[in-house]
């Protein structure tokens, strides 16, 4: 039987603490105001840093498993309902719609955060024009990927069929189709119901401003997530067996953020809205793991937003890479090393380092004592470190920040 705690704190009191190890529980509030404050807020929160009766405090970090990213403060003595984490699939059980408003926030989260990330690190707003599928098609041909391009083509002249590339796009699908490139039905569109997908190695899942009604679970291979971004392929993300993708989509009935791709031969499990539904009320720990899920990516965000601050772009470079392992919660062992899935141009696109300067940051970067290249993709020597030559950086960029506070202090106060 679901157990909940009530607990109190007097007004003023810290009830979170930003930075501090993850928790093992999260709380639901029942009365009082709650101001959350973070020490680096790169982009205001969408419903503001108050949050009052029916709204929730810590369900990121304590879902994630990783360190608290806002500090909590009581703005009036407050009422708290406290749940565990080995509590949630219970919650959902008996308690679904609390859990589905914890999700459905997570979602409009994301996608706040998604536009925000975009905006700053690749100097652009998201994309959700169906004319972009026209776009990602003349990407992938130009770079003689084929099959994917006849995805893209075939689902813009689907969503778009009087559109202004249609004509365009339609004489590039023939012709690819005459060439001898082939996607399967099946691969194109799938049948609705059909839970379990197989993708060849390259083949397009689902494409960036595509609609879909759709969620994705990998039990075997690997998907990689991207955008195209001025005639770029930006890497987002690559997910192995386990992983959850599509669930924006699916959750809130808008077009996809970004492009899946499997990278090798992939066996998907699709949900759609219908089984999403059945899957709440009888498999509350999928839900559960699904809300795990949302809660690391809406953590990983705002590591990334706050990497964004930083000035020094190979201290950048390197703050990326201690994200992506505290993500994976891979000790920071000394004289351990590791092997990332990706190589230091995908890197550099992670940060947002702008493409006139990135190819010199790139070449400083590889020099590094600790960094080597294996096979096109970055290796770390020294997981110890890596975290020490970070933290060494940062603080570097926070003396010179705070010397330079102090000099347009003491000259305002010179001039007055």
């Amino acid at each position: 039987m679901l157990q909940l705690a009530f607990v109190n704190f007097r007004k003023g009191s810290y009830i979170l603490v930003e930075g501090k190890a993850e928790s093992d529980r999260f709380y639901i509030i029942q009365g009082g105001k709650v101001q959350i404050a973070k020490e680096t807020e790169v982009v205001a929160e969408e419903g503001g840093n108050i949050l009052g009766p029916g709204d929730f405090i810590g369900v990121i970090s304590s879902m994630s498993g990783h360190s608290q990213i806002e500090t909590a403060i009581a703005m009036t003595d407050v009422t708290l309902i406290s749940v565990r984490r080995d509590q949630f699939s219970e919650l959902i059980e008996k308690n679904t719609p609390v859990a589905m408003k914890i999700i459905y926030s997570f979602t409009k989260k994301m996608r706040y955060l998604d536009e925000a990330l975009t905006r700053i690190t690749l100097k652009k707003n998201v994309e959700s024009d169906i004319t972009h599928l026209f776009s990602i098609g003349e990407y992938y041909a130009k770079l003689s990927q084929y099959n994917l391009a006849l995805y893209a083509y075939y689902h813009y002249l689907k969503n778009a069929p009087n559109g202004a590339h249609a004509a365009v796009a339609r004489e590039r699908f023939m012709a690819l189709k005459s060439m001898g490139v082939s996607v399967t039905p099946s691969l194109l569109e799938p049948k609705q119901g059909e839970m379990s997908r197989i993708y060849p190695v390259e083949s397009m899942v689902f494409c960036e401003c595509q609609p879909g009604a759709e969620l994705y679970i990998i039990q075997r291979g690997q998907v990689k997530i991207t955008k195209i971004v001025d005639k770029n392929e930006v890497l987002l993300a690559v997910l192995k067996p386990g992983d959850m993708f599509g669930e924006m989509a699916l959750l809130e009935n808008k077009p996809r953020s970004a492009s899946a791709i499997a990278q090798e031969g992939t066996q998907l499990l699709a949900v759609n809205r219908q089984n999403f539904n059945q899957m709440v009320s009888t498999q509350p720990q999928l839900i559960a793991r699904l809300t795990t899920t949302l809660a690391d990516r809406i953590w990983l965000m705002y590591k990334q937003l706050a990497n964004t601050l930083i000035n020094d772009p190979i201290g950048r470079m390197y703050d990326m890479l201690v994200i992506q392992l505290e993500k994976l919660k891979v000790p920071f062992q000394a004289a351990k090393s590791y092997n990332f899935d990706f190589g230091p141009t995908e890197l550099a696109n992670m940060c947002g380092l702008p493409k006139d300067s990135a190819n010199r940051y790139i070449s400083e970067f590889c020099r590094e004592p600790i960094i080597r290249l294996i096979d096109e993709r970055i290796s770390v020597i020294d997981l110890a470190e890596l975290s020490k030559q970070t933290a060494y950086r940062k603080k570097l960029m926070n003396l010179e920040r705070a010397r330079s506070e102090n000099r347009t202090t003491t000259n305002s106060t010179v001039l007055w």
